[in-house]
């Protein structure tokens, strides 16, 4: 813990776990905007790409000075680095101890971050999720992307909808930018979630106050919405007190 390899690495990892931070934060959060998550994502490879490419000075010279506070010796960068158990004759010569910290740690780190990234965040997850934004209320009402809908539909789900159904879509999501996205309602929705709610409300509100049931009061309506919605903990409450 008081070397010289322990403290760059220590410093090394406290600076892309700054940049990190925000975006793994996001991504534990219950509900999260799909477009907020990848703005982190973009600004997070932007960010460490950015310290790779400009932060080398900058780190070393951070971990430099925490080493002379504390009397712990600091590497001569310029000499001939020789791998823990090697022979320096068969090595090159111009392999010295910081390029061994810049290419096999510092860049190898970045690497390897950048790397996860990528694989977790592949073009085809991006895609997607850039499509999906597509429903988020608050991109309707500044502009109804349906031509993003229909790609998602044909692209991500082609089996969940039949011939037919991918026929009538094109119609449906243009009633619903007409009837539904400038709803008073609809304009206080702000998040996907909050309109898979909101939807699931509507649907319900259908099945409950139909031809037969069309003079419901309110009150009663939402009472008897609550329930329907809340179905499962209403179960568990009477198992319960059963």
């Amino acid at each position: 813990m008081i070397s010289f390899e322990f403290v760059f690495i220590l410093h090394l990892m406290k600076e892309i776990m700054k940049i990190t931070d925000a975006l793994c934060q996001a991504l534990q959060c219950q509900s999260q905007d799909i477009l907020n998550a990848m703005n982190f994502v973009s600004s997070t490879k932007a960010l460490i790409q950015k310290f790779r490419d400009e932060e080398w000075d900058s780190l070393l010279t951070t971990v430099k000075s925490f080493c002379e506070a504390r009397d712990i010796d600091v590497l001569d960068m310029n000499a001939h680095y020789v791998e823990r158990g090697g022979l320096a004759r068969y090595q090159q010569d111009d392999f010295t101890i910081e390029h061994h910290y810049r290419v096999d740690i510092f860049y190898a780190a970045i690497y390897s971050i950048l790397q996860e990234l990528n694989h977790r965040f592949s073009k085809h997850a991006v895609e997607l999720l850039n499509l999906s934004s597509a429903l988020d209320p608050k991109e309707a009402c500044e502009s109804f992307r349906s031509t993003d809908i229909l790609l998602l539909v044909s692209k991500f789900y082609p089996k969940d909808f039949t011939n037919q159904e991918m026929i009538l879509l094109k119609a449906e999501v243009d009633h619903y930018e007409h009837n539904v996205v400038w709803l008073p309602n609809f304009k206080k929705l702000s998040s996907i979630s909050e309109l898979c709610q909101w939807l699931r409300a509507f649907s319900a509100m259908n099945i409950i106050k139909n031809r037969l049931r069309n003079k419901m009061e309110d009150d009663f309506l939402m009472d008897t919405m609550i329930c329907t919605l809340r179905r499962r903990l209403l179960q568990n409450l009477v198992q319960n007190q059963s």
